[in-house]
């Protein structure tokens, strides 16, 4: 799979359909949670906006990497929850209308976001005289177009053809999933010959990210006293990312353009679903509560 066209044509394609999935499951009282439920989605952005990045920052400093791996991190760090944070919230038997909900807020916030955090870290990491900057501006309207159109898409198909929708969205997700891991296979593909050498430097931060950001999370929902399937909604919202976005934002031509970058969010991608999958084994066995939070 050649490079340009993964990054210039099948990535936008990929991640626009991921989006319009997440639409397609949204309403506009998902958006008005955050006045009925305020604690556990002010927990969750807080943990997810604030703390996961500080966690990515710790790591890519603690760990030896190469600097544009360690921007790569933060990259990842910055960017929202996805459609897979829903799904194992969904095996987990978590509150998966308070993850919708964290999704679909964080991914409103982070459009304005990632481009600041991920300028401070080229900054931190590369160098003060770093030419690879993301201009505010045209990278906002970019992420903007490349995510909030399409799930504002999915949302009208929704409010308009509900039965379509909800025919078309269990197509889409898995469809998905098959871009996603061709998106990994691309990236993998190309830089095959650094791969052992990468997976040895960025394998242990990404899956570190990955295991700290869900305890963290879930810890943070506990300490608020947040009810236990809100709890795994929160938990699962930290732990996982959007791993195509943040592969979208390293290596798009338009945005980072550096393949390099986007290794760890590809190999993230790989080892999310293996700690999803035990965190929705360990959380099916714990008995849920289902008070309602305290505003």
């Amino acid at each position: 799979m050649e490079s340009n066209f993964l990054t210039a044509v099948f990535l936008p394609l990929a991640l626009f359909v991921i989006m319009l999935g997440m639409g397609l499951g949204l309403t506009l009282n998902d958006f008005k949670r955050i006045a009925t439920a305020p604690k556990s989605v002010i927990v969750g952005l807080l943990a997810q906006l604030v703390m996961l990045p500080l966690v990515g920052f710790a790591l890519a400093s603690i760990f030896p990497l190469a600097p544009e791996l360690a921007v790569g991190v933060m990259v990842l760090a910055a960017c929202p929850g996805g459609p897979t944070s829903n799904m194992v919230t969904y095996l987990a038997q978590g509150d998966v209308a308070l993850s919708i909900t964290l999704t679909a807020i964080s991914s409103l916030i982070t459009v304005l976001t990632i481009p600041l955090v991920v300028n401070l870290s080229m900054r931190h990491f590369i160098g003060e005289n770093v030419l690879l900057q993301l201009p505010f501006i045209p990278t906002v309207v970019q992420i903007a177009v490349i995510t909030l159109i399409p799930v504002a898409l999915g949302m009208v198909l929704h409010r308009y053809t509900p039965s379509f929708a909800a025919n078309v969205e269990k197509g889409v997700k898995w469809l998905s999933l098959f871009f996603l891991a061709l998106i990994i296979f691309g990236l993998l593909l190309k830089e095959r010959a650094n791969l052992p050498t990468f997976f040895l430097q960025v394998g242990w931060v990404t899956l570190t990210l990955n295991i700290v950001s869900m305890a963290l999370g879930y810890g943070f929902a506990t300490l608020a006293k947040i009810n236990s399937k809100s709890t795994v909604a929160i938990t699962c919202e930290v732990g996982i990312q959007n791993g195509t976005l943040a592969i979208a934002v390293a290596s798009a031509p338009t945005l980072l353009n550096n393949p390099t970058m986007a290794i760890p969010a590809a190999i993230y991608s790989l080892l999310m679903f293996v700690t999803g999958a035990a965190l929705a084994l360990w959380a099916r066995r714990k008995p849920m509560t289902l008070d309602q939070d305290a505003a």
